[in-house]
């Protein structure tokens, strides 16, 4: 099968460059192979064409006729593996949780879930006046809904 025969080779792939997994793996009913990976130095166009001559030159267009397409995962695609999150520690992120939204600096990322640190202006509790007081929120994988790498110049 064509599925079985793409991953095999993607597997592959990624042990001859260990920095970059994938993504996301899609074939379309008319055999269109669209292959998302990232690496954990980033994607180079080099790394692109590394994996899709992997798979083209291992597929016999005489056996099954098909296109292909791989790409970077993009900067405003959302992070979706443990591996993603790690990759991007030390920036600022946008997470989106089913009660709130935080743009917040990356700090921890592991197994269970990632750390989120910002600084918040809050009123004192006593007198007028605001203080700035460090926040921080411990994030499980399922709780985010949503979560990308905010791009600052």
């Amino acid at each position: 099968m064509l599925q079985d025969k793409v991953e095999n080779l993607l597997k592959e792939a990624f042990q001859e460059n260990n920095s970059l997994f994938l993504i996301d793996l899609d074939i379309t009913k008319d055999n269109k192979i669209l292959v998302v990976i990232d690496g954990d130095k980033g994607v180079s166009v080099e790394d692109c064409i590394a994996v899709s001559r992997k798979i083209e030159h291992n597929l016999d267009r005489d056996e099954e006729d098909f296109s292909l397409e791989v790409s970077s995962a993009g900067v405003s695609q959302p992070l979706q593996l443990e591996r993603q999150y790690r990759k991007n520690l030390g920036r600022k992120l946008q997470v989106t949780t089913n009660n709130e939204k935080i743009e917040a600096t990356l700090t921890e990322a592991n197994q269970n879930g990632i750390t989120l640190n910002w600084k918040a202006r809050e009123p004192k509790p006593v007198g007028k006046g605001k203080r700035t007081v460090k926040k921080e929120a411990v994030l499980t994988y399922d709780e985010i809904v949503d979560a990308k790498v905010m791009i600052t110049f």
